[in-house]
């Protein structure tokens, strides 16, 4: 007799038009430990109803019985558009849906996959050819709409797929494990003062270790000794590199870092020091609460001087009237409502961090709600995974590193300082790490990382933005910095 057990409706990817592709999960599925096979079915890869609803009812079967622990993606391919596998160029403007199923498949990792029906782009020989998303190998079966034909194939699952026992061994790693390999790679330049490699650096003076104070001076010292000028050709990514300055100057107490700090913070005043509307070069995005407010607060507690913190929150409160929407979630400017995934990752960061500095008064009280409420709304749109999404309330968008290594940082911050509830916020930090350690390589290689992404004209142009698949600086330094923050928890 077949029991009635609960499934996960979830979202694999979008269609080139924006349509979600539909993936079910039973509830063990979605994890990568325990000892049952995971296999994945795959149909309508030609937009097929036959082979979908075939797919259908063998998940049903399959997940009654208990036997696996079982996803099926029905019909993969809703728009029957061209398919290749291994997918070529960037994701996920051209040929969206392989991207989609490429790269879920590699971080979902089952044991075995089973592609129902055509397959003439070849995924089930590409997925057992060619380590899928980077990650492993996986086998796999193409088969005809038929039960004996599915019995055979699963009947041939004998060992765990070599991408499932890389997932297996990636969720192992350690916070201080990850910070290292990751050290190893991020956080040794600064051609510019900007807030990638600058982050990274901070990341790494926080983690501590042998001449990491020396090197970070080095890096610095063409800038300290004003042969390079930091804020020449200012943008406001130069506004938050000087929170490697700020660090410096906590550090070694030196006042040459103090004055660069003043550098960029004091762009927020008018000549005869009165404050300004906003801090420059925000360009209306929600990247500004970030780029503009902690380096503010760190000039207030390195100066004590209060004019910085009232300007660090009234540049909050500018940003939130340009760009909070109605919901306590950031659009990413004016131009669209559309929530894209750093967009929320910048005002999270950039209030984790400034918090801690904050003295008590209304001020504080002020950004204190403002990141409470910001991360309830983060909270209910965090994916089973553990993941935010490039447009984080869109379910079908695609899994981002960068928003969930920041999130996930700033609410593991929130719940150590006691700004949010640890009940609450530590499970769900706990769950964004354990998904940035699935797609992180030893080579310190990262899966889906957003480029970089001015403010855009539509939902569309935000799932269009090129996915990182390998080295990426800005995922390594905000990945260092989660990893740091886990590391102070000890």
């Amino acid at each position: 007799m077949l029991l009635s057990v609960a499934v996960l409706t979830a979202a694999v990817g979008l269609t080139g038009s924006g349509k979600g592709i539909e993936i079910l999960h039973s509830t063990d599925a979605v994890a990568h430990e325990g000892m049952k096979k995971k296999v994945l079915l795959v149909g309508g890869l030609d937009g097929s109803d036959f082979s979908s609803k075939f797919v259908r009812q063998q998940f049903d079967k399959l997940n009654s019985s208990g036997r696996f622990a079982i996803s099926a993606i029905p019909l993969a391919n809703p728009e029957n558009a061209k398919l290749e596998f291994p997918p070529t160029g960037e994701a996920y403007a051209k040929l969206t849906e392989s991207h989609y199923l490429w790269r879920f498949i590699g971080t979902h990792a089952p044991d075995f996959v089973v592609v129902v029906g055509a397959d003439s782009a070849g995924l089930a020989k590409a997925l057992y050819r060619v380590p899928v998303a980077g990650v492993g190998f996986i086998p796999a079966k193409q088969i005809e709409a038929k039960a004996g034909d599915l019995k055979d194939a699963l009947n041939s699952i004998v060992l765990n797929s070599q991408a499932r026992q890389e997932m297996q061994r990636r969720l192992s790693r350690t916070p201080n494990g990850m910070a290292k390999m990751l050290a190893e790679v991020y956080g040794h330049e600064l051609k510019e003062v900007v807030y990638i490699p600058a982050m990274a650096l901070v990341a790494r003076l926080r983690l501590g270790g042998p001449d990491v104070l020396e090197e970070a001076e080095k890096l610095t010292a063409i800038y300290v000794s004003g042969e390079l000028n930091s804020m020449e050709k200012t943008t406001s990514s130069h506004l938050s590199g000087h929170l490697i300055f700020a660090e410096l100057a906590e550090r070694t107490k030196n006042p040459r870092y103090v004055e660069l700090v003043r550098a960029a913070a004091d762009t927020g005043f008018e000549w005869n020091g009165e404050l300004r509307e906003s801090m420059p070069l925000h360009n209306e995005m929600s990247d500004s609460v970030f780029m503009g407010v902690p380096i503010l607060v760190k000039a207030g507690k390195l100066t004590g001087e209060q004019r910085y913190f009232d300007m660090a929150v009234k540049h909050m409160k500018f940003m939130q009237k340009l760009c909070l929407r109605p919901d306590g979630v950031y659009r990413h400017s004016p131009l669209d409502q559309a929530a894209w995934g750093r967009g929320n990752g910048f005002p999270a960061l950039g209030l984790a961090l400034s918090l801690e500095d904050m003295p008590k008064g209304p001020g504080r009280d002020a950004m204190l709600s403002a990141f409470q409420k910001h991360m309830a709304a983060m909270l209910k749109l965090q994916d089973e995974t553990g993941m935010w999404r490039q447009v984080v309330d869109v379910p079908g968008a695609y899994r981002e590193f960068s928003a969930t290594a920041m999130i996930g940082y700033a609410m593991a911050k929130g719940a150590r300082l006691g700004w949010l509830d640890a009940a609450t916020y530590r499970p769900a930090s706990a769950k964004a790490w354990d998904a940035i350690k699935t797609r992180v390589s030893n080579k310190a290689e990262v899966i889906d990382v957003c480029s970089n992404t001015g403010k855009q004209k539509s939902l569309k142009d935000y799932f269009d933005r090129p996915a990182i698949l390998g080295v990426d600086a800005r995922a390594g330094a905000m990945a260092l910095l989660f990893a740091a923050e886990l590391l102070e928890r000890r």
